[in-house]
């Protein structure tokens, strides 16, 4: 839950909340690890909600640590979770996404999202409005490889909760060793 609170400090999910996201069998969850292996540091995770056959998706969350930052990491998952997206069905997703995280929006409008809505005041206690975005879902990416051909995959374990209470003493970029995609 370090990462959570650390990247979400006013809006992180509980641990209990976490948990049922993690259970839910329509959920599907990614988590990174700085050296490719179960055990090793946590540096990112993401969410998606995509329930088999449902049209619809979203994108419950994405969260990486600093030290995993502009590696490409958050992109890779995303194009993960889109892949996995439309392979349960889904031709559209959503995501909702704080008027004040600039850098957020253009990484989902990079993969098609745009604006439709605005939630007033929904990341409490903050006050913070949402941008509800959303994307029509193109067939799969032909590969998972990263976007730039010097970036590491990120490690991808499947479903563990997140322990981002560990952090890496010496930072290296997530590796290319996938262990496993589906809950």
């Amino acid at each position: 839950m370090a990462i959570e609170t650390s990247v979400f400090v006013t809006d992180a999910w509980s641990p209990k909340s976490m948990r049922h996201e993690l259970r839910d069998s329509s959920n599907f969850y990614l988590v990174v690890t700085a050296g490719g292996e179960a055990g090793d540091a946590v540096v990112a995770y993401s969410g998606l909600r995509a329930p088999v056959g449902s049209p619809d998706s979203d994108i419950q969350t994405i969260a990486v640590a600093p030290v995993a930052r502009r590696q490409g990491v958050a992109r890779d998952l995303m194009r993960r979770m889109l892949d996995e997206a439309y392979s349960r069905g889904a031709r559209e997703t959503f995501l909702e996404v704080r008027v004040d995280n600039p850098g957020a929006q253009a990484l989902y409008e990079s993969f098609g999202f745009e604006g439709i809505a605005v939630r007033p005041r929904y990341y409490m206690p903050d006050g913070v409005d949402a941008l509800v975005m959303r994307a029509r879902l193109p067939a799969p990416s032909p590969s998972a490889a990263p976007s730039a051909p010097d970036d590491p995959a990120p490690s991808v374990l499947s479903p563990a909760p997140p322990d981002p209470a560990s952090s890496p003493a010496d930072p290296q970029p997530p590796t290319a060793t996938e262990t496993g995609v589906t809950p």
